[in-house]
């Protein structure tokens, strides 16, 4: 089954079409999806920024997955109501490759990266560290203005 059918059978399930067809329902969830994505850039923000590294992180994370679950979730209802719309819109798959990227670069920095900081909570963090960071950030402002395209052209 090509991609664009799936969409199709996607979105004309009964909850998606109760969220496009709703007055309140999308505009709800689409609240909750922003709300979580500002936990998560923030928290990621935090992180990236490496204000002492160790502690942030231990801190941090739990709100930055929690919140990107939700975020995840509201995402998913919100592509349902308008899955074919959505799945041929350039912002959309920008948005979505970048997620994909910030995925691998966040896999990276802690599999390899971050095992080499040591102690890095004294002193400027490693050049490997800062790269990690940029590109994380680079890519949730891509990920934010993505997804507010995504809203002017759908």
């Amino acid at each position: 089954m090509a991609l664009v059918e799936a969409c199709e059978r996607l979105q004309n399930l009964a909850f998606p079409t109760l969220i496009r067809e709703s007055d309140w329902l999308f505009p709800t969830i689409e609240t909750v999806h922003v709300l979580a994505l500002v936990l998560v850039v923030g928290s990621i923000s935090m992180v990236d920024l490496r204000l002492p590294i160790s502690q942030v992180m231990a801190q941090a994370l739990p709100w930055t997955w929690s919140a990107f679950t939700a975020a995840a979730l509201a995402g998913v209802l919100l592509f349902s109501s308008k899955a074919v719309t959505y799945y041929s819109d350039l912002p959309f798959r920008i948005k979505m490759v970048c997620l994909v990227l910030a995925g691998i670069n966040m896999a990276y920095f802690h599999r390899f990266t971050h095992r080499r900081l040591g102690n890095s909570d004294r002193g400027a963090p490693p050049t490997a560290a800062k790269i990690a960071g940029g590109i994380s950030l680079l890519l949730w402002v891509v990920i934010v203005g993505a997804g507010r395209w995504i809203g002017f052209t759908t």
